[in-house]
């Protein structure tokens, strides 16, 4: 494989948008090959990540973005892995790009629900899970992260205190960061005085629904011999899958689709997790930052909420998580949200962070996972 880049990144504020989806995607992918110094004309190939654009009654949006972007004959396609969907087109960008068969690769992800309403967008996110065997009976990813959260306390001892000390960094990184959702901190009060939403979750527990877009410019290092930003190397980039419902995974307390594309992504990458210096990990819940923290390798089963009460994952801590706010404070758009996790990793090895900037931004990692784990990818960069 060839060296291949994040050569430009940019991402539109996650909440409600006011333009149509596709409308957000184009301005995004115009932002990052700006930022990445490319005229539209140098994309080869596009890879649009898209899980609900029938909400806007829209399919097939790979030619109708090109033609937005002024290059109509540029093939295109678009991917779907739920909540993992613009990570697992970064994945096929960057097979494409290291494996020679085109130079530069765009890859957006987008999406608008907000124009429907709660119920509504509530039942198109219900749509990753299996719906004969959970979602017709009332199992909702509130309720299904819950159980998760519910057999790591049994098996660990992991308190509200725990879940509220992933919450509240991530608010104070969200409330630093001009793209999220939320831009307010929270404190320990108000998160145990929020409502329960499905014990022990709270109000504060879970993200949001967001509309948004974000966008990667994906290219082979010899296509950029004078990139305008420092980019982001991919070093490695992996996806593996689990069984789709939890009540058939050996364990409810872990996800088995984590280890393993983490452990194929640091054999590929010659790393380890000790070298990596930042992450974003998916943390559509609480509990679901700290079982990712302890899948991925960085500490012991049942020990990272611990080490987030200790301040260890805070911006200014020894292995800083989810700098950007996360799903959490930054927002969840589905589709758009691994393309946002390398955004924030583009804008941290670029200096252009601002207030939220990490100590160190040589190595990082990023986990993105489609509905309760049965999809995952992770990524790692550093830069050249």
């Amino acid at each position: 494989m060839r060296p291949t880049w994040v050569a430009g990144a940019a991402m539109s504020r996650f909440g409600r948008l006011e333009t149509t989806g596709r409308e957000a995607a184009a301005a995004v992918a115009l932002a990052a090959l700006d930022r990445a110094g490319i005229e539209p004309g140098k994309v080869e190939l596009t890879v649009v990540a898209n899980a609900f654009g029938i909400a806007e009654r829209q399919a097939h949006v790979g030619p109708l973005l090109n033609t937005a972007l002024g290059i109509p004959q540029v093939p295109s396609f678009t991917v779907e892995s739920a909540c993992s969907s613009s990570s697992a087109a970064l994945h096929e960008a960057f097979v494409h790009v290291a494996g020679g068969f085109q130079d530069v690769v765009l890859v957006v992800g987008f999406e608008k629900l907000s124009h429907l309403g709660t119920l509504a967008a509530t039942s198109y996110f219900a749509m990753g899970a299996d719906y004969p065997f959970e979602s017709a009976n009332g199992a909702t990813f509130p309720g299904l992260y819950a159980t998760i959260a519910d057999a790591h306390a049994r098996k660990y001892g992991t308190s509200s205190e725990e879940l509220g000390a992933v919450a509240i960094k991530n608010h104070a990184n969200g409330a630093r960061n001009p793209h999220a959702h939320f831009q307010k901190e929270i404190s320990l009060a108000t998160y145990l005085a929020s409502p329960v939403v499905a014990s022990p979750l709270r109000l504060y527990d879970c993200c949001p629904f967001s509309d948004g877009a974000a966008a990667v410019v994906v290219a082979a290092a010899e296509a950029v011999p004078h990139p305008s930003a420092e980019p982001a190397v991919i070093r490695a980039s992996a996806r593996a899958g689990d069984v789709g419902d939890i009540h058939d995974r050996e364990s409810m307390t872990s996800l088995a689709a984590t280890q393993t594309a983490a452990r194929a992504a640091f054999r590929q990458a010659h790393l380890e997790p000790r070298e990596v210096q930042f992450l974003e990990v998916h943390d559509c819940f609480t509990i679901a930052e700290l079982v990712a923290l302890e899948d991925l390798g960085f500490f012991p089963p049942g020990s990272a909420g611990k080490a987030t009460r200790e301040g260890v994952t805070a911006r200014d801590g020894t292995l800083p998580v989810n700098s950007s706010g996360g799903l959490k404070a930054k927002g969840h758009p589905v589709s758009a949200t691994g393309a946002a996790q390398v955004v924030e990793v583009f804008e941290q090895m670029n200096g252009l962070a601002g207030s939220r900037q990490v100590p160190h931004a040589e190595v990082a990692l990023t986990h993105n996972v489609g509905a309760t784990g049965s999809s995952c990818s992770v990524h790692l960069f550093s830069r050249r």
